[in-house]
């Protein structure tokens, strides 16, 4: 698990291309810090293994099904990519819940200054979209921000200051494709209220009627 908080800005010092996967060998420093072989890095919000560690860096393997459903493909040598390990038990949470899946591919519409801030507007899937609520939380290549605004296939977030100089979005420009996770919290909500009766019944919760619209609004949710 993973929160969102980006330790380190790494960059692609090297890829290696298969049929079907591609290892990506990334030069970093403070993330190498207390990791060993089989530990979890976020590579722009993809959760990859460290299969081998260097003296300045680590080398990870993605899969098809990693590149097919992520921007990793699009890397180059010389990206730049946002690093996070894996959330320590007596670490701080500072972020929200990120697990390094990705649920889609965006695209970044627009950049505008927004004060001190940019303000991006994201062009997102339908499978993302759905997740996404004002003021809730998104994680864009990995980085854990709060949605601003939401239409019906965009949405916006702002960055500080402090976002852009420790993270690769001032580098994202309109056109550009980005790694989308929603909160997982508002798909374990949708899963329990999507429900069927029957399923219900059939034990998916036995021990009582089970998690329902009408329940939740009964007591005031």
């Amino acid at each position: 698990m993973f929160t969102g908080i980006v330790e380190e800005v790494g960059t692609i010092s090297g890829i290696q291309r298969g049929q079907n996967w591609a290892q990506l060998t990334i030069a970093a420093q403070k993330v190498l810090q207390g990791t060993q072989l089989g530990d979890s890095i976020a590579v722009n919000g993809v959760c990859l293994t460290v299969t081998q560690l260097l003296s300045q860096g680590f080398c990870a393997h993605a899969m098809h099904e990693t590149l097919d459903r992520s921007a990793l493909a699009e890397l180059r040598p010389g990206s730049r990519v946002n690093l996070e390990r894996a959330m320590a038990a007596d670490g701080r949470f500072g972020g929200h819940i990120v697990a390094g899946h990705v649920d889609g591919v965006g695209r970044v519409d627009s950049v505008v200054r927004d004060a001190t801030a940019l303000r991006y507007r994201i062009q997102a899937p339908p499978q993302v979209m759905r997740y996404l609520v004002e003021k809730g939380s998104v994680a864009i290549d990995g980085i854990s921000l709060t949605v601003a605004c939401v239409e019906e296939s965009t949405f916006d977030i702002c960055a500080i200051p402090h976002s852009l100089d420790h993270t690769t979005l001032r580098d994202r420009k309109a056109g550009d494709r980005v790694n989308l996770e929603a909160d997982i919290l508002g798909k374990y909500v949708e899963k329990l209220l999507g429900l069927a009766p029957q399923e219900r019944r059939a034990g998916a919760n036995r021990s009582g009627p089970g998690l329902s619209r009408e329940f939740l609004e009964q007591y005031g949710y």
